[in-house]
């Protein structure tokens, strides 16, 4: 379903658990979409210990753009996307997430949106060939739990395992998290039922 924001409508696609325990709300990095091979992994997880899932393609996406533009835009539609969602389910707790550009989002706008923990998928902690410019700061921007997985070849870097409630690094996993999604699931869906949040 589509869903309008300040900057353009959204896309929301929605698995709904019979018996929720928590409404986790994803998004795709800035070239990808939502049925990315790790997203849909996680969907799958998620799913199968009681949790609705939304997968949301972000205005950006929906008009073409080839990158995402402004962070602020970025952020004040997501927020909006997030805000709907819970309404319609109210009392479910609140875990968001999404992949590289998607994971920078979900913890920049954590706080703003009461989410109780985030999933950080391939986290891009810095352009490649910059390690300079280090986002580490929006990982603690999240102010409350972030799972962070990358892989150990991943260009865009690692962040450091202070940064994170939990920092899971695949051995031989570039920055598409492609070569054993399911594991990527079972590793968000083990952390989720650690956290108990029902």
């Amino acid at each position: 379903m589509d869903v309008a924001t300040p900057h353009g409508p959204a896309r929301v696609e929605i698995d709904e658990a019979a018996d929720p325990r928590l409404l986790l709300v994803l998004t795709h990095g800035s070239a990808g979409g939502v049925d990315a091979p790790d997203l849909l992994a996680v969907r799958d997880a998620v799913l199968a210990i009681g949790g609705t899932v939304a997968r949301v393609v972000q205005p950006f996406r929906l008009r073409g753009a080839r990158a995402p533009g402004s962070a602020v835009k970025q952020d004040e539609a997501w927020v909006s996307v997030v805000a709907g969602l819970r309404e319609s389910r109210p009392g479910l707790p609140l875990v968001q997430g999404g992949r590289s550009n998607g994971a920078r989002v979900a913890c920049r706008t954590a706080s703003a949106v009461g989410a109780c923990a985030v999933v950080a998928l391939a986290f891009p902690l810095h352009p490649p060939g910059r390690p300079e410019r280090s986002r580490a700061g929006e990982l603690r921007q999240a102010g409350t739990d972030v799972l962070v997985i990358n892989g150990d070849r991943d260009p865009f870097g690692v962040p450091d395992a202070a940064d994170a409630a939990r920092l899971v690094v695949l051995a031989g996993e570039g920055h598409d998290l492609k070569r054993d999604p399911a594991r990527v699931g079972e590793e968000v869906a083990g952390w989720l039922l650690e956290l108990r949040l029902r």
